[in-house]
């Protein structure tokens, strides 16, 4: 099972959209079983392969808004969790631009 480790700049991504999208107060917990998931299968996510977030994976949850962008080392067996973000967004990861 690989670790997951969320880089403190995701996680004040993360406080934010709870903030201003009003999210209820099992968000945390929520996010948590989507990351579970990548403990499990750290290539669950489809690669982004053009733009700033090229080489990227990403998966949507716990809302089909919130994308989670991440890497895996496979070296180290390691999910290093990069953003939270709504997809939604213009400037969102996965927007199309």
């Amino acid at each position: 099972m690989a670790r997951v480790l969320v880089a403190p700049s995701a996680r004040a991504g993360l406080e934010r959209l709870i903030k201003t999208h009003t999210l209820p107060p099992t968000t945390k917990a929520r996010v948590k079983r989507s990351l579970d998931r990548l403990g499990r299968f750290p290539l669950l996510g489809r690669e982004i392969d053009q733009g700033r977030w090229s080489g990227y994976r990403f998966i949507l949850g716990p809302w089909r808004w919130l994308v989670i962008l991440y890497r895996y080392d496979e070296e180290s067996d390691t999910v290093m969790v990069a953003s939270f973000e709504d997809g939604r967004s213009s400037s969102a990861a996965t927007a199309s631009r």
